[in-house]
């Protein structure tokens, strides 16, 4: 498998199953397949039909596990989708050096654009986690303001041509009015990589490596990295947020977008396509 960054752990089906067999011999007899996954921070392998360990591939990584199982297990009852489950936590070993997760294996599929029912549940799932009570609750980067994502969204320009909508569009979502309410609870990752879905609409909200609290607007990329035109309509009417929210949540998205085509092109096809395809939603509807 091609690595996505030049300094990732070399992690495969052998090192999973000594770690298993090590930790957790209960599994130790279970097959182990790697997932074919657009997930840039952790590698995921099913450990029969039932589970799947999570291990980080970067150091950057690696100090969200033990972030992600505390909060998860605080969540999960408290959302009206399925989340992952944290079943065991796995700990450095077998030459890995990082804390590592076993999960319950989630089903279902990515999202595709155009699912009117799909919006409506992802809606509600954003505006239930962001009515949360926030008491204790960590702030993460991605609840900071837009305006921090200033720099190294000019420089994703730039290595991309410097074209002058992307500019334009750019600089019209920072002027949008800064977040001035209470932090929320924030998802601060919903990729279509990280919602499934099945025939009767969403089914599970993945990885809570970035949970935490800020600005509600990085809650609302959806609109524009999962959904297409009609969608992002019945998307907005359920997630309930202001017009400004609104429109930093747009910057939020072309600044992830921006930011992951040139580092993901040659490495992670499905993330620089969906890439691609954000920007344009974003500068159409500009």
């Amino acid at each position: 498998m091609k690595r996505m960054h030049a300094d990732e752990a070399e992690i495969d089906d052998a090192l999973v199953r000594r770690l298993v067999a090590a930790q957790f011999p209960r599994w130790a007899g279970l097959p182990v397949s790697r997932v074919a996954s657009s997930g840039t921070e952790n590698a995921m392998f099913r450990l029969g039909d039932e589970l799947v360990a999570r291990l980080p591939r970067l150091e950057r990584g690696a100090a969200e596990i033990g972030h992600e199982q505390r909060w998860l297990r605080w969540l999960a009852p408290r959302l009206p989708v399925a989340v992952p489950e944290v079943l065991a936590e796995g700990r450095p070993g077998e030459g890995f050096e990082w804390d590592w997760s076993v999960l319950r294996w989630l089903p279902g599929a990515n999202p595709d654009f155009g699912d009117a029912q799909v919006a409506r549940d992802l809606g509600a799932f954003v505006k239930a986690l962001r009515g949360l009570d926030i008491s204790g609750a960590p702030e993460v980067s991605r609840g900071r303001p837009l305006r921090t994502r200033d720099a190294p969204t000019r420089d994703a320009i730039a290595q991309l041509g410097g074209d002058p909508a992307y500019v334009a569009a750019w600089e019209k979502t920072l002027a949008a009015p800064e977040w001035t309410g209470e932090p929320v609870w924030l998802h601060a990752d919903l990729s279509p990589g990280n919602v499934l879905v099945d025939e009767n609409g969403l089914t599970a909200v993945l990885d809570f490596a970035g949970v935490g609290t800020g600005d509600p607007a990085v809650d609302v990329i959806p609109a524009w990295n999962t959904f297409a035109a009609a969608e992002r309509a019945v998307f907005r009417d359920a997630v309930d947020v202001d017009d400004a929210t609104w429109e930093r949540g747009r910057g939020w998205a072309l600044s992830i977008a921006l930011i992951q085509l040139p580092y993901y092109r040659e490495t992670n096809p499905v993330l620089a396509t969906n890439s691609r395809r954000t920007i344009e939603a974003v500068l159409s509807d500009g």
